[in-house]
């Protein structure tokens, strides 16, 4: 449990330096190119940060593994692999929106171990993981209840040209059962509320690693699950309550 908390306070530690950084040199000001779409875009800060992070855990943790969102990659010994998002919601981040992170999660073979999201619009930082009660700032989070799917606000994002595929179909099955939905633009952040009782559950299709496993472990540390659900030929990533993320499981591939 001292390691873990050691790597915990260290999680916590490089988020926040990564958060402070891109904010810093987004007030001086960024370009943006694309990725995979318009939509899709990366930065100087992105690349910037990840770098940061990655020279502190190649001082600090030399036998880890790791995986960044912006190519960093290295292959340890340890069986342990820290997955980085620098700035998790690029979009947001670029266009002056305050609903965006800087994330990290540590791994094993077996299992997510824990995770840590900074927020640089309110200085805030969350980290936990299973098996270790999570925190934000340092102080004990409470743990999360349990409420149907109908009873929640639900966190989501579908590209717009697929919501007339099957993926679609089963997007429009699912976004029928909430109380009301939000497309917000940063998985993590969207886990973070989750986890701090905002929202209930968030779904959406084929998240990667760095999007999904800071925000997972935060909310299984809390009471919360992640599903995984194979529904319209797509593999979907559902995290919340666990009556409304097994509901939302349901509707996503109830075909009939």
């Amino acid at each position: 449990m001292d390691d873990l908390r050691a790597d915990l306070q260290l999680a916590a530690t490089l988020v926040r330096e990564a958060g402070h950084l891109a904010a810093s040199m987004r007030a001086e000001g960024l370009a943006a190119s694309h990725k995979t779409s318009l939509s899709d875009i990366v930065t100087a800060a992105d690349h910037a940060a990840e770098a940061h992070v990655v020279a502190r855990l190649r001082a600090f943790r030399p036998d880890d593994s790791i995986l960044g969102e912006e190519g960093a990659a290295h292959q340890g010994t340890s069986g342990r692999t820290w997955v980085i998002d620098p700035v998790d919601g690029t979009w947001n981040f670029f266009h002056g929106l305050d609903w965006w992170c800087s994330a990290i999660a540590l791994t094993t073979d077996d299992d997510v171990v824990l995770g840590a999201i900074h927020h640089p619009a309110t200085d805030t930082t969350y980290a936990g993981g299973p098996g270790h009660p999570a925190t934000r700032d340092g102080l004990p989070l409470a743990s999360l209840g349990d409420l149907g799917v109908h009873e929640v606000c639900a966190a989501t994002y579908l590209h717009p040209d697929r919501h007339t595929t099957p993926v679609g179909a089963a997007w429009r099955r699912a976004v029928a059962r909430p109380a009301t939905l939000r497309v917000l633009g940063s998985g993590s952040m969207d886990a973070v509320a989750v986890a701090t009782g905002i929202l209930g559950v968030s779904f959406q299709h084929d998240v990667p690693l760095w999007d999904r496993l800071p925000g997972e472990a935060l909310v299984r540390s809390l009471g919360g699950v992640r599903e995984e659900v194979e529904a319209g030929g797509v593999t979907w990533n559902v995290l919340g309550l666990p009556t409304a993320a097994g509901e939302v499981v349901t509707a996503l591939r109830d075909e009939r």
